[in-house]
């Protein structure tokens, strides 16, 4: 037989666009429709409906960057039309390859209940069905002009990210404000003909199965009268019923497909417009399920859900109902969807924390698994937290985005830097947005790589970031794909549902150790640091609040601010979303960022404050007394206390001198540095062992500078290649003696590039076993990196970087892809590299990113390896002005380290001494005998018990047995979940020693535990 095969699927193509798809709306009429749009910022929904319209036409351009319109369109139905399925079409100018990322819509009776999103692909309103002639049709449209940020040609600066220079040309043109007739004979048939001919295409062409296909496609063609598309469409479906029931083979995949739009909680749009984009998506999701019976939706970010509960609460209302039926399903458990790599250790567990606590507050719903298909990779030290907080699963979707190497497994366990293990597992769909595409489907069931052990994968499905959800369109796909001869089986399913079957049929999935590490997106660990200083600022501004609060409240009876540090928490955990602590949204979202945390600054600081106050005594003797929030003792003052400041610490003078051939030598009996007179480290001699610190021949502390012009997504990459051009800032304005005093000693170096200035400060102080940098940058660049260099004179095959309760390992060679596709890495307060007996430690306050490279001297056969921190960029997209102005950063170098020490002086420079006017001596509320055992928080129990609830963990990566003793009477204590719920079993370990009042703690590498102490009633 001759091949008819590209001749009828071209005419499938044709008549399906042409003609069919038109046909689903046989009739219309035009509406009318009013116009007002808001001066400024959006305005309550009876203030939009009140306010006086004026008549706009189809083809006007409307909306203004960042602009709300209100639009009121109303009609007749036709006399003609009774008895008939009526539905509304309003197209504000969509572009359908755009679901997201432009304007949008929310549509409200006349009485101001919200009825459901427009979209993109989501334009129309069912009015009546059946329809009433003569019946009166008025709606209202709260229409969002956001402008296009991430267009067509991608990547392109822009200045439309940010209010005050988007400027005000209208963005759109209403195109469609119809009242039609909706046949849905012929919407049925364009799906049967879509998933047929989505089959067919992924088919392989000599199957039998495929001919079948397309014999009955050209007979349903043929059935059609292309005159007369809806009086024939039932004939034409007709011919394709045997096809489409034709099942599916047994050992088919299976596809559990849950209802998804993923909304990102800030990204090319403010936060406030999120509020709105969760308001329209949930209002079409619950609408639709109120349609369809199998559909099954799901949400996460407990965050979300407080936004509509507070700005749209019929939208709520309705929520809540289908969350009780079970159809609407919180996921994740977390309260953004966050980064997971940056996030402090504390911040990390609230996060599931107050998401869990949420949604078992709200709805009684307590989620098993984390929900993170968008998190640009995850830190060693997730697995625990997850497990602590009494879940043991994980979603996530992003690791397909690498562009080196292919993760071996979809289905997995994860193992964790402590040993903890969750089951994991990432869509082989690779979309977090499937639109239930033949090729969507298909790919999931090629690209699955447990295939022989497993068969089934979950699909989220639908449009995302405000694209409206899932649509009628793709249920209607997935119904035809339940049981399909050449697909896999779809079904709609909760994904507890899901995790259950993969579980049971794989419990000895493969293990995957350490971080789940994304090879892309690697330079969100540096871009916007102002937006990353004020989330460390803010997490050790809380970890102060809480533990000076509560101490103060058991000591004095302070009023413990719960629902105050409640809702900081919950600010500060927000801006920890995966667009926003990386660096990666455009400039209004970091503009109010920065605001926002100076705010949370100024506000925890007024905690701390009274606090301490409080804790002190009345400061009339003139006396300071020092507080110490460190988890380590330091210059007399334990961890977690206050004494009365007293002598200046002991230790060797210090003292500085001129150096021969210019710069300065700087001692203290414990280090002897080196700065030339080019203002660079060429020295750093840890006396007590002899040991030079900095590389033959090489300077420490050297800034450079890269171009940085990464293939794409300016924002979130740096690509290798910018490793082979660099700039060694070695020219100096100005090096001159900055402090001399016996106490410490410090060195000023100015340095210019470029349009920029450079200002550091290296200081040794007395008694101290490493040399303080304090650099200002005053950054005019643009497209540049800036880094600073630390060539160590040490030979490491692996060095520790700090995560969350722990650190983890990365290896300091290239030895395969994965290993050189880590050039860039995140580390929290510390990297450390030790050789035998002696290490090196390197601290920040407030940066996250870093590199490493080895290289072998040819004269000496030694090792240097370098250790560059990450300072600046300035990509400009989706901010044109990243990072542009002052910044500040502090950085130690801590030489004869142990990974100890690095614990320590990490803490010691985020969390410096407090002095307060008084002369009390505060003794810490809990006290460990053990310096590997860190008190990460204490605080006062969230259920406003008045118990004491403190969080330790094994920071060192050894096995520890430790003493932890409470300060203050208590009735008891119980090792509990992060939730601060008791876990019996566990509790029945911890045994309250006869002979100490303390606690006995034995700790596996890098655990953690929560203890809450009972305090007595009265």
């Amino acid at each position: 037989m001759h091949s008819d095969r590209n001749l009828i699927e071209s005419r499938l193509k044709r008549v399906l666009e042409e003609r069919i798809r038109p046909a689903v709306y046989p009739e219309s009429v035009p509406m009318e429709v009013g116009i007002w749009t808001a001066p400024d910022e959006p305005v309550p929904v009876a203030e939009g409906i009140a306010a006086p319209r004026t008549p706009i036409s189809v083809g006007a351009r409307w909306g203004a960057p960042w602009g709300t319109s209100w639009l009121t369109v109303s009609g007749v139905v036709p006399d003609a039309w009774a008895g008939r399925t009526v539905e509304a079409l309003i197209d504000l100018g969509f572009d359908k390859n755009m679901p997201g990322f432009q304007c949008e819509g929310l549509v409200y009776r006349g009485d101001g209940s919200p009825v459901k999103g427009l979209h993109p692909r989501n334009q129309w309103v069912r009015v009546a069905s059946p329809a009433i002639g003569g019946e009166e049709v008025l709606l209202h449209v709260e229409a969002a002009s956001n402008p296009v940020v991430l267009d067509y040609h991608p990547f392109v600066p822009t200045e439309l990210g940010e209010k005050e220079t988007a400027g005000s040309e209208p963005q759109y043109r209403l195109e469609r404000m119809d009242l039609a007739v909706f046949d849905e004979t012929v919407w049925q048939l364009v799906l049967d003909l879509e998933v047929l001919g989505e089959l067919m295409a992924e088919l392989p062409v000599e199957g039998a199965r495929r001919w079948d296909v397309l014999r009955a496609v050209d007979r349903a063609l043929d059935a059609i009268d292309l005159q007369d598309v809806n009086g024939t469409a039932a004939a034409a479906r007709a011919e394709l019923a045997g096809v489409l029931a034709t099942p599916a083979e047994p050992s088919a995949h299976r596809i559990s497909a849950v209802g998804h739009a993923h909304i990102d909680s800030a990204w090319l749009w403010p936060l406030r417009e999120t509020v709105r984009k969760v308001a329209r998506t949930t209002a079409n999701m619950t609408a639709l399920l109120e349609e369809e019976p199998d559909f099954v939706y799901t949400m996460s970010q407990a965050q979300q859900y407080a936004w509509i509960k507070e700005h749209r609460p019929e939208v709520y209302a309705r929520v809540k109902k289908a969350v009780a039926e079970g159809r609407f399903v919180p996921a994740g458990g977390m309260w953004v969807e966050s980064d997971t790599n940056m996030p402090g250790s504390e911040a990390m567990a609230r996060q599931f924390v107050h998401g869990k606590r949420f949604f078992m507050d709200e709805f009684g719903v307590e989620n098993t698994e984390a929900w993170l298909p968008d998190t640009f990779g995850f830190a060693g030290g997730l697995p625990q937290i997850i497990k602590a907080a009494g879940s043991h699963r994980l979603l996530t979707q992003k690791i397909s985005w690498s562009q080196v190497n292919s993760f071996p497994h979809h289905t997995f366990w994860w193992e964790g830097i402590d040993g903890t293990r969750i089951f994991t597992h990432f869509p082989p769909i690779d979309t977090y947005n499937c639109s239930m595409q033949g090729r969507e489907i298909a790919h999931a069931v090629r690209n699955f790589k447990d295939k022989g052990r497993a068969r089934h994968s979950i699909a989220p499905t639908g449009w995302g970031d405000g694209g409206g959800g899932t649509t009628r369109e793709m249920i209607g796909k997935a119904a035809r794909l339940r049981d399909l001869e050449g697909s896999a089986r779809v079904r709609w399913e909760r994904p507890a549902e899901f995790f259950a079957r993969a579980e049971a049929e794989y419990p000895d999935a493969p293990v995957w150790v350490g971080e789940l590490y994304l090879e892309l997106h690697r330079a969100t660990l540096t871009s916007q640091a102002r937006t990353k200083q004020g989330n460390r600022a803010s997490e050790n501004l809380l970890r102060e609040a809480e533990l000076w609060a509560a101490t103060a409240a058991v000591r004095a009876g302070f009023p413990y601010p719960y629902e105050q540090l409640d809702r900081i928490w919950k600010t500060v955990l927000l801006h920890q979303f995966h667009d926003i602590l990386p660096g990666s949204s455009i400039a209004w979202v970091h503009r109010e960022a920065e605001r926002t945390y100076a705010a949370v600054a100024e506000e925890l600081t007024g905690i701390v404050e009274a606090a301490q106050r409080a804790l002190a005594g009345d400061g009339s003797g003139g006396g300071e007394v020092v507080f110490n929030a460190a988890p380590h003792a330091r210059a007399g003052v334990p961890a977690g206390g206050a004494r009365p400041a007293g002598a200046e610490p002991g230790g060797e003078a210090c003292a500085v001198r001129p150096r021969e051939g210019g710069g300065f030598v700087l001692g203290n009996g414990l280090l002897r540095v080196e700065v030339d007179g080019r203002g660079l480290v060429v020295s750093v001699r840890d006396l007590a062992s002899g040991r030079e610190t900095v590389a033959p021949g090489r300077a420490a502390n050297l800034l450079q500078v890269h171009p940085d012009f990464p293939n794409m997504w300016d924002a979130w990459d740096v690509d290798a290649f910018y490793r082979n051009t660099v700039t060694d800032l070695t020219d100096a304005d100005d090096v001159a003696v900055a402090v001399d005093s016996p106490q410490s000693v410090s060195v000023r170096v100015t340095r210019s590039f470029g349009a920029s200035r450079a200002v550091q400060t290296l200081t040794l102080a007395v008694g101290a076993r490493r040399l303080d940098l304090d650099t200002e940058v005053d950054w005019q660049e643009t497209e540049k990196f800036l880094k600073a260099a630390f060539p160590l004179d040490l030979h490491a095959d692996r060095y520790a970087a700090e995560t969350q309760f722990g650190h983890l390992y990365r290896p300091t060679h290239t030895n395969t892809s994965w290993e050189a596709a880590k050039f860039e890495a995140c580390n929290h307060r510390f990297v450390h590299l030790e050789e035998p007996g002696w290490g090196v430690g390197l601290v920040t306050a407030s940066t996250y990113g870093h590199d490493l490279t080895r290289t072998v001297r040819p004269d000496d056969g030694g090792t240097t390896t370098t250790v560059r921190v990450s300072l600046l960029r300035a990509p400009r997209f989706p901010d044109p002005h990243t990072d542009q102005g002052v910044h500040r950063f502090r950085h130690a170098l801590a030489p004869g380290a142990t990974v100890g020490d690095a614990v320590a002086e990490g803490y010691r420079i985020n969390l410096p001494e407090r002095r307060v006017a008084g002369d009390a001596e505060v003794e810490p509320l809990v006290s460990v005998d053990h310096a590997a055992v860190v008190v990460s928080a204490v605080k006062l129990a969230d259920d406003g018990s008045g118990d004491v609830v403190v969080r330790v963990y094994e920071a060192h990566g050894g096995r520890v047995a430790a003493r932890l003793t409470p300060a203050f009477a208590h009735a008891g204590v119980q090792v509990c979940d992060l939730l601060e719920r008791p876990l019996a079993e566990e509790t029945e370990e911890v045994a309250e020693p006869a002979r100490g009042g303390g606690v006995a703690l034995r700790l596996r590498p890098f655990e953690l535990r929560t203890l809450r102490f009972v305090r007595p009633v009265g």
